[in-house]
């Protein structure tokens, strides 16, 4: 996720897992960004790699990220649960579509 504040780009890599003490540390690592100043909603881009789509709030990040205006893209071994939110997706390995993906935007 790459958020801006001002002039200020900040960058923040958000990690997950899948049961409801992951779910409660989403939702704290999500609270320390914000107070951060790293918010979800000024993000640009927002980038899924290698999930189910189905464990929230994890899940509707990428709801937040589109409908505020952020670019949204989903990197993932088969098409996620949310994939329809994703303004594109690229299925395949990670690693193989990360380098890749990376590359274009080096470019």
């Amino acid at each position: 996720m790459i958020s801006h504040m001002g002039n200020e780009t900040r960058r923040a890599l958000v990690l997950g897992g899948g049961n409801f003490a992951a779910s409660a540390w989403e939702s704290g690592l999500l609270a320390g960004m914000a107070a951060a100043g790293v918010d979800l909603r000024n993000s640009d881009l927002f980038v899924s790699i290698g999930t189910s789509g189905a464990v929230y709030p994890a899940a509707g990040f990428v709801q937040t990220a589109r409908y505020c205006g952020a670019q949204t893209l989903e990197i993932n071994l088969d098409p996620s649960l949310g994939s329809t939110f994703f303004e594109e997706s690229r299925i395949g390995p990670a690693g193989k579509l990360v380098p890749e993906w990376v590359a274009e935007l080096l470019v």
